[in-house]
């Protein structure tokens, strides 16, 4: 199939911009099958606002923490969980022994 380039409008700003051949080619070999709503400086500031509110990429940045004593050594640590009561918590060192 060959593809034309397309002028299409931007949902963020109203401003017009091109979805060029090559990239509609490039979307079809990716199995995408909507056409980009934003241009381009509205998609990296989308982009942009996404890894800030999550905290890093895909949310895996930054967790909130929260503090602990490690049951087995008594050292204080902290854990992306909130430990409950009854159950043991262990800091990273003492954890990476209960595994081996």
């Amino acid at each position: 199939m060959a593809y034309v380039d397309k002028t299409l409008e931007c949902v963020d700003c109203g401003a017009s911009f091109t979805f060029s051949a090559e990239e509609q080619e490039f979307f079809a070999n990716k199995g995408f099958t909507n056409e980009p709503k934003r241009c381009s400086p509205c998609r990296q500031t989308r982009k942009d606002q996404r890894r800030s509110s999550q905290g890093g990429y895909g949310g895996y940045g930054r967790r909130e923490m929260y503090p602990a004593v490690c049951a087995s050594c008594g050292k204080d640590t902290q854990v992306p969980f909130e430990p409950r009561e009854g159950r043991p918590v262990y800091c990273s060192d003492c954890y990476s022994k209960t595994k081996s």
